[in-house]
């Protein structure tokens, strides 16, 4: 069995949304790019992509037509069996030519459902109420964050408020040009 990946673009203040909600603090980041080889190496042994429907409308507006020269990890992301939890959308487009599917009902089921699916690993994005239900259920077995260099001093944390103590050991620490860390920690059952 894969394992349930999350991965969060941060702050280094550990906020992955803004005060409004948003994600405009890394949406103009060129540096952000700077580690799509580790993404790349990441998404090889990634089965699926699970995303929240929030998280899914931003995807889908953009990686079907992102130019895979500009972005490489739109390859893998185009390529890779989609799947949206939502009770409220009826359709999933992805690009003119093919779909996610739609997961109804509770988050944390549907996707120990997938993990009996797929042999590979599974990466939720964002999708940070997804992440939070799947925390509390302790069904994420690593935590990747994209640690950006600057400081946002409000907004919403990558974890819930009320998960409580969970222990991880560092899998890896890797720096970038521009400050961009990504630390990948494994969480222990």
């Amino acid at each position: 069995m894969g394992k349930v990946i999350v991965e969060q673009i941060v702050s280094a203040d550990g906020y992955a949304e803004d005060a409004d909600g948003g994600i405009g603090f890394f949406a103009n980041a060129d540096w952000i790019n700077t580690a799509d080889t580790e993404q790349l190496r990441m998404l090889s042994g990634v089965a699926a992509i699970v995303l929240g429907k929030n998280t899914y409308r931003m995807f889908s507006d953009y990686w079907p037509s992102a130019d895979p020269a500009a972005e490489p990890v739109a390859v893998p992301i185009n390529e890779l069996p989609k799947f949206v939890v939502s009770s409220t959308l009826e359709s999933a487009p992805w690009g003119s030519t093919d779909s996610a599917e739609i997961l109804k009902g509770d988050g944390v089921a549907a996707v120990r459902g997938l993990r009996q699916r797929f042999a590979g690993n599974l990466i939720i994005w964002g999708s940070l109420t997804l992440s939070d239900a799947l925390l509390r259920a302790g069904e994420v077995d690593v935590l990747r964050l994209r640690v950006l260099p600057l400081l946002t001093g409000t907004g919403r944390s990558f974890a819930p408020p009320d998960l409580g103590l969970r222990q991880m050991s560092l899998a890896s620490v890797q720096s970038f040009a521009g400050g961009l860390m990504v630390i990948e920690y494994h969480i222990r059952p």
